[in-house]
């Protein structure tokens, strides 16, 4: 059974850093590919980085290059987002997303993705 589940979440000043974790049924994990999205106020969601399950493999945003950090752990079905260097920016509703293997870090558009966590809250204050 597909099942998604977001933690860590939470108010920060600019600068600061959050970890994200998304925990996984065993089912969803091994569609193997995964990602985190996100969707500020008035924007469309957009994927910020995504993991190939099997090889580690990842991808990035621009905006989040050299600040986000995307780890699975394959004992425990879990995806982690490591978010350093905040901005104000970064405030958003952060999604846990999976889909299949095929094209996994090429396509980026939430259409793509089949199964989506609830969204936790982090917000950025200047």
């Amino acid at each position: 059974q597909a099942q998604l589940v977001e933690s860590g979440g939470g108010s920060v000043q600019a600068g600061g850093s959050l970890r994200l974790s998304c925990a996984s049924s065993e089912y969803t994990y091994r569609t193997v590919c995964m990602a985190w999205f996100r969707q500020g106020p008035g924007k469309e969601r957009e994927r910020v980085a995504s993991i190939y399950t099997v090889s580690g493999s990842t991808d990035y945003a621009d905006s989040v290059k050299g600040r986000f950090t995307i780890s699975r752990d394959n004992t425990n079905y879990t995806v982690d987002l490591q978010m350093t260097s905040l901005k104000p920016e970064d405030t958003a509703t952060y999604y846990c997303a999976a889909r299949g293997a095929y094209a996994c870090h090429a396509s980026t558009r939430a259409s793509a993705y089949n199964y989506w966590g609830q969204g936790t809250q982090v917000t950025v204050s200047s």
